[in-house]
């Protein structure tokens, strides 16, 4: 693999383009300017301005880019204060003819979640790394991207040694740069300290007390750093999906990292990997077709699992239980399908590309299958 494919967004972003603006949110070093670049091809006349150029800055505050460019695309805009007042203003005065895309990150989603002053007038789309449909499901892309994760410059590279300089880079950029972007924390080493023990929690109920006693902080704060690095597209977390007839757990939550190549043990890394395709499918069926999208785990007071429940619209659709190799089904997965309305359960594994119904609503599949089955982006 020398180049990436097109993204899974681009087509819609283009539609999405002829009515209203687009913001494109995500992580860092995800591919939002490379995405946002792309564009440019199909509109040779637009304009591209990047907030962290100091040219690219004078033309944004003075309004001087061309008057007949068709788009133009502000990436990174959102470190500027008051850029909300600064965008809702050019595009109240702008040319018919003319749309905007603006590109950032933890503040721009913030942003999207707050009084929004521009209710009406975009589209926000959460891009997120390369997975396993966008690639082509041949065995060595699913190898490759499950080894090396899928943010550009590391699938690209397919270098463990700078996959773990990446990794070491990439933590310190989001706490010592990112973080003060959006919030005063005192102690970021701790923040650092905290960001990178969190690969060794995925896959298992997270305990907040733990963490607390470790660093040395309260409850609350560590519950707080968690919320930080969530915002900045670190890390993410699940809530259990409760159900009076299996006796659920409501509280504990499980947390997964964005990047699932910084999860050292294959068995928690595999089962991070399906739940970043989940997570991806949930935000791609909101951000572009509208619905409400939202994933959890299912747990029991007596310790059985489902690793992870995709809700659409408030309705479970189908639960997914992980395993590295094609293995029985979990007894786990029989028990919760018996007493849960969910019309579809599947068993993933990694090997191999087979799919065999096991009963009806029941499935024992490998992952490329199961990205097909439940039509994964």
């Amino acid at each position: 693999m020398t180049t990436l494919p097109e993204r899974c967004y681009l087509a819609h972003i283009k539609k999405d383009l002829e009515k209203k603006m687009v913001f494109i949110g995500g992580p860092r070093q995800v591919g939002k300017t490379t995405l946002s670049r792309s564009l440019l091809q199909v509109a040779p006349d637009a304009s591209y301005l990047n907030w962290d150029n100091e040219l690219d800055r004078l033309v944004i505050l003075k309004a001087l880019w061309p008057k007949d460019a068709p788009l133009v695309v502000f990436d990174e805009i959102h470190k500027r204060k008051g850029w909300q007042r600064l965008i809702k203003g050019y595009w109240d005065k702008r040319q018919s003819h003319q749309n905007y895309v603006v590109t950032g990150s933890a503040q721009l989603d913030a942003f999207r979640k707050s009084g929004d002053s521009m209710l009406g007038r975009y589209h926000y789309y959460r891009i997120h790394p390369f997975t396993l449909p966008e690639l082509g499901s041949s065995p060595e892309n699913l190898l490759l991207l499950f080894q090396f994760g899928g943010f550009p410059e590391p699938l690209l590279d397919r270098d463990e040694r700078l996959l773990r300089r990446w990794h070491l880079q990439r933590v310190s950029k989001l706490v010592r740069v990112d973080l003060r972007d959006i919030e005063n924390v005192s102690d970021l080493d701790k923040v650092e300290i905290l960001a990178n023990a969190l690969p060794g929690r995925v896959s298992s109920t997270l305990s907040r007390r733990s963490l607390a006693e470790d660093l040395e902080v309260s409850d609350k704060t560590v519950k707080r750093w968690l919320e930080i690095l969530h915002s900045l597209y670190f890390s993410y977390s699940l809530a259990p999906f409760g159900a009076p007839k299996i006796k659920a757990i409501k509280k504990s939550q499980k947390v997964y990292l964005w990047d699932w190549s910084q999860v050292e043990s294959e068995g928690p890394r595999f089962e991070n990997f399906v739940g970043s395709h989940l997570l991806k499918l949930g935000h791609f069926e909101q951000d572009v077709n509208g619905y409400r999208c939202e994933l959890r785990y299912i747990r029991d007071e007596s310790g059985r699992e489902c690793d992870f429940v995709f809700l659409k619209n408030g309705k479970a659709e189908f639960a997914v239980e992980c395993k590295l190799s094609r293995t029985e089904i979990d007894p786990g997965l029989h028990f919760f399908r018996q007493r849960l309305k969910i019309p579809r359960w599947y068993q993933v594994h990694l090997e191999g590309n087979d799919s065999e119904t096991v009963e009806p609503g029941l499935k024992r599949l490998s992952f490329s299958r199961f990205c097909e089955e439940i039509q994964a982006v």
